[in-house]
C-alpha cells in the first residue's frame, strides 16, 4: 500500500449532537486508496492553557472533579475558546477565574492537537510568570469545583511518574514550558 498526499472524498456528513462546548459529527469518506467508511469526530473550538509559575518557582495548578473520569484531576488552568476569541484572551481570563492569580509576563509556547484520533481540538499553551495574587478569591463558574494547588517542578514530575490523575494537556504543556525555560536559561 502506498501513501499519497491526496485528500479523501467526503461523501456525507451528519451532525449527531450539538452541545454547548462541542459537536459530534459522523463523516462518510472515500480514502484515496478507494476504501469507504465512516469516521466520527468531536468538533471543538479549542482551548487555552497556562503553566503559571510563582516568583518562588512553584507551579500553580488546579484540582477539579471531571465527570468523564469520575475523579478529581490535577491540571493547569485552562478554558475553552469563546467564538472569535484569541487564545491569549481566553487564558488571561481563565487563570484569574480558576486560580486567583494574574500574570504580568506571558510567553506563547505553541499549540498541539489534543486527541487527533477523534477530535479537532487544539490546545494553545502559554507560560505565565510574574504572578500577583488577586485580592478577591477566584470567581469559578457554577459548574466548577476547583482547588488551587501549588507544587514544585520536582513534585509535579513525581506525581506524573507515580500515576496520579493528571490530564495529558497538562503533562504536555509542562514539558513545553520546561524546554522553553531550559533554552532561555542556557
Amino acid at each position: 500500500m502506498s501513501i499519497t498526499n491526496e485528500s479523501p472524498t467526503y461523501l456525507q456528513q451528519r451532525l449527531f449532537y450539538r452541545g454547548r462546548k462541542f459537536n459530534f459529527d459522523v463523516h462518510s469518506l472515500r480514502l484515496p486508496n478507494g476504501v469507504e467508511g465512516e469516521w466520527e469526530c468531536i468538533r471543538h473550538p479549542g482551548g487555552a492553557l497556562a503553566v503559571p509559575i510563582t516568583s518562588d518557582g512553584k507551579l500553580v495548578l488546579v484540582k477539579q472533579y471531571r465527570f468523564a473520569v469520575e475523579g478529581r484531576v490535577l491540571e493547569f488552568p485552562a478554558g475553552t475558546l469563546e467564538p472569535k476569541e484569541e487564545p491569549s484572551v481566553t487564558i488571561k481570563r481563565e487563570i484569574q477565574e480558576e486560580t486567583g492569580y494574574r500574570a504580568n509576563t506571558w510567553h506563547s509556547l505553541g499549540k498541539f492537537p489534543l486527541a487527533p484520533g477523534y477530535s479537532d481540538e487544539y490546545i494553545y499553551t502559554f507560560l505565565a510568570r510574574d504572578l500577583e495574587k488577586l485580592e478577591h478569591p477566584p470567581q469559578q463558574d457554577d459548574d466548577e469545583d476547583i482547588e488551587v494547588v501549588l507544587m514544585t517542578f520536582s513534585e509535579f514530575e513525581q506525581a506524573t511518574l507515580a500515576g496520579e490523575l493528571i490530564d495529558a494537556k497538562s503533562i504536555t504543556s509542562f514539558l513545553m514550558a520546561r524546554l522553553f525555560l531550559d533554552k532561555i536559561n542556557d
